[in-house]
Order: structure tokens, then sequence, then C-alpha cells
């Protein structure tokens, strides 16, 4: 039987991926105030990695303290940091899931409370002690947000060192894959989109001058991070607003990052303005894979499509007509931790492609062999009490 695309393995570099599924990272502001995981994250990604997908990339870890969203966000910015994430990394591992990271600098969207609790900036009437925020210009990311200090040179080059920091320990931790951040209007972004960066310096103007230093983190990284092990960038490849950062300047982009050693264009959209708790957009299913597609296509790049991709016929087809190389999923895997294994079967995967614990895979076929013989689908006998 012809197997699934979704299934096929991948190998980028020296790591092979079981399949083309990747958990994308999903903030969880459940850290500790000084960034390390606690064990509510060694319970989150064990049970997402128990779900089968090939890849599972954790939260973004904050290169500097300032650099987090919240308060809680996890971080990578200490020596201190890496053992409790390498034992996150175990978790991962341990259940069949290939461990990858991603690195964040939050810029201008940093220094806020945490969506639940309003998603606010924080106030020191509040007693919620906030940070100073950096970003490509002293324009803040919403009205009544802190307004940033433009980022100088002095900052731009510990920047630098502390990505290359960061990535040195995400390798001490034992991540085999590593995702930058350069997207959903995050400091790499402001200075990407020309309705974030109004400087007129070697940073900003020109589309030259708005790449500088997303390029320069993609190189102080590379550079940091084994030459064995994959590398990501995560675009907003529009910033579907007048003015903006275009599909045409992703695509452009693209091709730079992949002569500077980028493997996977992890393709999103949007994010630089406003973020609420309460507006949702009705958005068809996998309204930003033209995004991957045409990257793709056109950059020579091999690309990761996400968003709102919920059925495993649409991912199956993403891959298998080349649109991307790579699907990713978010919600769907909170909602569903075991969509990649639930896609297995409704695709028709044989079983060497399922990650099932055998107590529950041993059930799942009992169960769907009564189906087919006509008996009731709980009609197990003992074994389950």
């Amino acid at each position: 039987m012809t197997q699934p695309h979704l299934f096929a393995p991948l190998t980028l570099r020296g790591v092979t991926l079981p399949n083309r599924i990747v958990v994308s990272p999903m903030q969880q502001y459940m850290a500790e105030d000084d960034g390390r995981p606690a064990a509510f994250h060694r319970q989150h990604y064990g049970r997402l990695a128990l779900g089968g997908a090939g890849l599972l990339i954790t939260e973004a870890l904050a290169v500097q303290p300032e650099g987090r969203v919240t308060r809680h966000d996890l971080g990578l910015w200490s020596d201190d940091q890496v053992p409790p994430l390498a034992e996150v990394v175990e978790e991962i591992a341990r259940f069949g899931a290939v461990p990858g990271t991603q690195l964040i600098h939050a810029g201008r969207k940093g220094s806020v409370s945490r969506p639940w609790e309003g998603y606010a900036p924080l106030n020191d009437a509040g007693g919620d002690r906030p940070w100073t925020t950096l970003a490509a210009s002293a324009l803040p990311a919403n009205p009544g947000w802190h307004v940033p200090e433009a980022l100088d040179a002095d900052g731009i080059a510990r920047l630098l060192e502390d990505y290359a920091a960061a990535a040195r320990r995400a390798a001490a931790a034992g991540f085999q894959v590593l995702n930058i951040h350069a997207a959903h209007g995050y400091l790499l972004h402001s200075f990407l989109s020309p309705l974030a960066n109004h400087r007129t310096d070697a940073w900003g103007g020109d589309f030259e001058g708005r790449i500088r230093l997303p390029m320069q983190v993609v190189e102080a990284v590379r550079s940091a991070w084994p030459a064995d092990k994959p590398l990501m960038v995560r675009l907003s490849c529009v910033d579907d607003q007048p003015g903006g950062w275009t599909l045409d300047d992703s695509v452009a982009l693209a091709r730079r990052l992949g002569q500077a050693g980028v493997d996977v264009v992890d393709c999103s959209s949007g994010g630089l303005g406003e973020r609420t708790t309460t507006r949702m957009v009705r958005r068809p299913e996998g309204y930003q894979v033209p995004y991957a597609e045409r990257i793709r296509a056109e950059s020579g790049v091999p690309t990761m499509a996400v968003g709102l991709i919920t059925t495993p016929a649409f991912a199956d087809e993403v891959v298998r007509a080349g649109r991307a190389d790579l699907v990713a999923i978010g919600r769907e895997a909170l909602h569903d931790p075991h969509w990649p294994l639930r896609a297995a079967r409704a695709l028709g995967a044989d079983d060497r492609f399922g990650r099932w614990p055998p107590s529950w895979g041993w059930w799942l076929d009992k169960r769907d062999r009564a189906a087919r013989a006509g008996a009731a689908s709980d009609s197990t006998g003992g074994g389950q009490g």
C-alpha cells in the first residue's frame, strides 16, 4: 500500500524526522519568574510527544530577560536554564518525537500580562514591575502600550552575542532543531517591516537595510548552532497591511536565508499590530499554505506550512502536492494531542508509522476489529477495568 506523504521521513542535515507533522511553538506562560521550566512543562511536552508528531518545537525561549513577552515565559539567557530544559528534551525524545525549540526576543510586544490576565502592558501602579522594551524604532506596538527604546549599536552587538549564546545552550540541552522567531511583530519582525522600522541608519531604510539585523542574527546563530543540526526561521510572510512587508519581500529574504544556512522557512503571517484576547477572525483551513508554496517554489528553500490545518487529508495533500515540506499544527494539538496518531489511522498508514503506547494501541485495534465485524465498539471484554 502506498504510504501517505504526510508520514514519509524527512532528513535535514544530520537529523531525520520520522514524519512531516510538526507541533508548532505555542507560548504557555507557565514558567517561573527566572525563566526556567516547571513540572507543567515536562508533563505538557511529554503529553504532546506521545501524540506521534515527527518534530515537537517547544514554546519560544527568550534570549534576554527583557526579550520575554510576559514574566512567565521560558528563557535561555542563562546556563542555569539548561539543566531543566534538558529534562524537557528527555521527555520529548523518550516518546519518539525529535525535540526542537525556538529563540525569541519579544521586542516592543514584551512586558505585558498573560492572555488570561488581559494581555495588557505591565505598570508600576499594579506592582507588576514593567521592563524597558526594545524595537527597531521608538514606536509602540499598540496605542497605550509601552514606548520602546530604539535598539542602538551597542544593543545590537549584545543581541547578536546573546542569540549565539542561546543557540549554544540549546545544543547543550539536547535540542535537535532550532527555530528563530522573526514574525508576529516581535523584535526581528519590527526590523523587517517598513511599518515598524523608521530608521535611517544601516539597519533601516530600504530592503537591504531592514533585513540586515535579522540576517546578522541568523549568521550568529548558524555559527554557534552545530553544523549537523537544522535551522529554521519563522516569518510573517505578509504584514497584510498597506505599505507593509509583502510576500515578494519574503521570497527575496528566503533566498538569502537559504544561502546563510537556513534549512526551512516557517511560513506564518501578520501579528505586527494589535493582539487581543477576544477578537477572532474566521479563516479557511490552511489559509497560509499559499505563502509556503510560493516561497518553496521560488526560493528553493524547504518550507513549513502552518495555520488552521485541521484535517489529515488536507495535511497530506499539502505535502503530496509539494506545497510545503512540513505541516505544523498548533491549537489543534492542544485540542487533540493525539492528532498525528489519529491522522495515521485516518490515512491508512501502516503500523510502523504509529507510535501508540501498546496499552492504547491494543485497545484501539481490538475496537476497530470489533467494529469491522459489526460488534459494538465498546465490547472489549476484560482488561480495561
